[in-house]
């Protein structure tokens, strides 16, 4: 059995950044294709988790290659930590690594004084009941009666006990909308 380990992205090591951003555009493809189309254009975002006050972790193989990568920044004068983004490659899913780098990341925030993730996890491709239609006026009631029709992550993040916090109808153009999703990690004082 294949084992990782996670760790910070080194801002000097180069090939682990241009990996971590090769993970984001396969991850994304079917997802959200227009999300990093590009190894150019997630490198840029690789590049912006690496930012001071941020945080940037990759999943390792015992090889020493990147199979997952995790950013996100502090909001709400570090009371909300968005993660952003959150991809692990397509032939290592469902082995416990976004599992494993969303924990550590929570822990993270902890130590940070966080309170609560936020995640924005868009349906650009028809993927849950959300999209394709036109959510008002009853946005609620959509929510309440959603449905994954083709593996959307909201699922995953659901399972790891975030819950959907509201809905921004057409963020990505007409019928496709940004699902927003939230957890507390810690109590406040």
């Amino acid at each position: 059995m294949q084992t990782f380990r996670i760790a910070d992205l080194p801002a000097a090591d180069g090939g682990a950044i241009r990996q971590a951003a090769s993970i984001m555009v396969e991850a994304f493809r079917h997802v959200a294709p227009h999300a990093w189309p590009t190894v150019e254009s997630a490198l840029e975002e690789v590049r912006e988790t690496l930012q001071e006050g941020r945080i940037s972790r990759v999943a390792i193989d015992d090889a020493g290659a990147v199979v997952g990568f995790i950013g996100g920044e502090p909001g709400y004068e570090g009371h909300v930590w968005e993660i952003h983004p959150l991809a692990v490659r397509p032939d290592q899913q469902g082995r416990g690594i976004g599992r494993a780098l969303v924990t550590d990341f929570e822990e993270l925030v902890r130590e940070r004084g966080g309170i609560t993730l936020w995640v924005g996890t868009d349906d650009t491709e028809s993927m849950t009941t959300l999209s394709g239609v036109d959510l008002y006026p009853n946005v609620w009631g959509h929510i309440a009666r959603i449905r994954n029709l083709r593996r959307h992550p909201y699922e995953f993040y659901h399972k790891m006990g975030f819950v959907i916090t509201g809905v921004v109808p057409d963020a990505n153009g007409p019928g496709k909308p940004d699902i927003n999703m939230a957890k507390r990690v810690s109590h406040s004082p």
